[in-house]
């Protein structure tokens, strides 16, 4: 690989994290600031880019909460960012049962890090930044098993797409 082709293609590893849940605004963001923040940490990643009628669908389906006064606080920001990553692999109505599952096992902070960290795990593993993925945690459950596997087909989706990507632009012969 040219070294262009290897920035290319080790981007998420390099560059990649999202927000811890402390990290995220808990001031409220108003729509066009919730879709330019998540969007902000997702530049780059094929097909994970939010709009504004994106987010509207999300809360009329009921995967996240009305936003109060036109804002949108921490957990809803949290489930978006879920949402925005899932939806290249995983369809609105298995989301919604995702999210369901999940509130039933665990409070938003917690299951939004543990996928956090899944998500970082895992891309690292897959672009061969470390030999095996780690194991997360120290409770084992259905749900976790569920992030796990989510989290292994978005990241091997993203590692295809930017490949094909650079073989396009002949950046890989």
């Amino acid at each position: 690989m040219n070294a262009e082709t290897e920035r290319f293609i080790t981007f998420p590893v390099r560059d990649f994290r999202l927000p811890s849940y402390e990290e995220i605004p808990d001031v409220g963001l108003y729509l066009e600031q919730t879709t330019s923040y998540i969007n902000s940490y997702l530049a780059g990643m094929p097909g994970m880019e939010l709009t504004g009628s994106m987010v509207s669908n999300y809360v009329k389906k009921g995967l996240i909460p009305k936003s109060v006064r036109k804002q949108y606080d921490r957990d809803q920001i949290a489930y978006l960012f879920f949402i925005a990553i899932a939806k290249s692999v995983l369809s609105m109505d298995n989301i919604q049962l995702f999210i369901a599952r999940q509130k039933a096992s665990y409070l938003a902070p917690v299951a939004y890090d543990y996928f956090c960290q899944e998500l970082n795990n895992v891309l690292e593993y897959v672009y061969g930044k470390k030999n095996a993925m780690e194991k997360l945690g120290t409770t084992s459950s259905q749900e976790k098993m569920m992030l796990r596997n989510t989290v292994i087909t978005i990241a091997h989706k993203i590692f295809l797409e930017q490949y094909f990507d650079a073989i396009r632009h002949n950046s890989i012969k």
